[in-house]
């Protein structure tokens, strides 16, 4: 795992657990950085930010979960692990729908907060690597024309070119040079690559 441009955000209200998760974290080769509140934290973190957040679930003002669905709507690429020190089984039950890595109950052991970590870690690699799928599904779905676009979605919905024609108002021939074009400018070698990028640049079928 390496540990390069990879910070640990720390957030809880209790400073004796921000140190002592600092030391333990610290100790094993970590960059961290702690906050007090979930509205201190927000103040800092952005989209470059890269790493994830240790977050405690019962804060005064802005809560934990308060604080992962503020996160999610800012569409922040930040894996989340909660800490409690109360055995709330529905809050933990939707924190990891809404995406939590995990949950784990204070005090925590070193063993299970790393193991948390590189599960949070493998968890960022991936949607870094759907990021850079997006993007570049992205730019090359840029380059058709507007009426190309739509003869893509009704392509990758299921429709043959005579339905498209039809739905389009334009001959078989006229959408079979669109969809030609298509596939040049994808560089798609058939319908279900192009149905891939499709997918990896968000388009819904």
């Amino acid at each position: 795992m390496n540990k390069n441009n990879f910070t640990v955000y720390i957030v809880d209200d209790d400073p004796a657990v921000r140190d002592s998760l600092t030391l333990m974290l610290e100790q094993d080769d970590y960059r961290v950085k702690s906050f007090e509140s979930g509205e201190s934290f927000l103040n800092e973190i952005g989209l470059g930010s890269r790493g994830c957040g240790i977050i405690d679930i019962r804060m005064p003002g802005m809560d934990g979960m308060q604080l992962q669905e503020e996160i999610l709507h800012r569409q922040l690429p930040l894996p989340i692990i909660f800490l409690t020190a109360h055995g709330d089984i529905p809050k933990s039950v939707k924190a990891m729908k809404a995406g939590a890595i995990d949950f784990l109950t204070k005090p925590v052991t070193r063993r299970d907060l790393l193991a948390a970590l590189h599960s949070a870690y493998l968890r960022l690699a991936d949607i870094e690597n759907q990021t850079t799928s997006r993007h570049e599904a992205q730019q090359q779905l840029c380059k058709l024309t507007e009426r190309e676009q739509q003869v893509l979605k009704l392509a990758i919905s299921g429709l043959s070119n005579k339905e498209i024609a039809r739905d389009l108002g334009i001959s078989h021939r006229t959408i079979e040079i669109h969809k030609s074009n298509i596939m040049k400018k994808t560089g798609a070698g058939n319908l279900l690559q192009l149905a891939r990028i499709a997918r990896n640049a968000g388009y819904s079928n």
